[in-house]
């Protein structure tokens, strides 16, 4: 038995996204698909005494964005400073802020060409720390074909996937024949039931960056997720 999910990187994704990859085996970056712009691939949410806010990282962007997430250029480096300067700002009263920033501030210090790249090296970390052990893969070590369903099925077939795990905003779309005439499950992700923590900064939201977690709960941060185990 095999598990599987394909999602596009994110830059420091909600604790749903972590728990999508906790739950499977394998977990593939599906950076082949086009950009899109005012998404989640390059930007995230930190609360505020103000409310919430965007962390952004600015991207080149070629004409009407005919780009993959893989071919997507980071502009300029000064972003870095700016978004650590915001996660001090908000988070130093955080019970956990000076742990996590041991590993997290490094990653603002490094050399980032292209959002691929940077998003991984943020998953990467947040794993490490959370002892998430799924292998995490790039959708070009495979072969991809054409077709929307038919793409994901097969990179399923060559991944040796037993079970695909999809979100559920993928149901509007995916073909559920194509997976089961393959042999492959297919199951839904379900982000629903999340416990509040302690949070800084009026009303809770569930809708912003692992880092809000980390920051609030540390070595707790599992007991407010759903598919990782302290």
């Amino acid at each position: 038995m095999k598990k599987i999910a394909i999602v596009q990187s994110n830059y420091i994704p909600w604790k749903g996204y972590f728990d999508m990859i906790a739950a499977v085996d394998e977990f593939i970056l599906y950076d082949d698909m086009q950009y899109t712009r005012r998404d989640w691939r390059n930007r995230n949410q930190i609360k505020t005494p103000q409310g919430l806010q965007w962390l952004t990282v600015p991207v080149r962007v070629k004409g009407k964005y005919h780009q993959t997430i893989f071919e997507t250029e980071i502009e300029g480096a000064e972003w870095a400073l700016v978004h650590w300067k915001s996660l001090q700002q908000n988070y130093r009263r955080a019970p956990f802020f000076e742990e996590i920033s041991s590993w997290l501030a490094p990653l603002y210090l490094g050399s980032y060409t292209h959002l691929s790249s940077l998003n991984r090296a943020f998953l990467e970390s947040v794993c490490t720390y959370l002892g998430i052990k799924t292998v995490i893969s790039d959708s070009s070590d495979y072969t991809l074909s054409d077709g929307k369903t038919e793409r994901l099925a097969n990179l399923c077939v060559q991944a040796g996937a037993t079970e695909y795990i999809s979100g559920p905003a993928a149901r509007d779309y995916v073909e559920a024949g194509v997976f089961s005439e393959l042999g492959i499950e297919l199951s839904w992700f379900d982000y629903s039931g999340y416990p509040e923590y302690p949070q800084l900064w009026g009303d809770f939201s569930h809708n912003v960056t692992i880092l809000d977690v980390l920051f609030n709960c540390g070595k707790d941060a599992p007991n407010f997720m759903k598919f990782i185990h302290p």
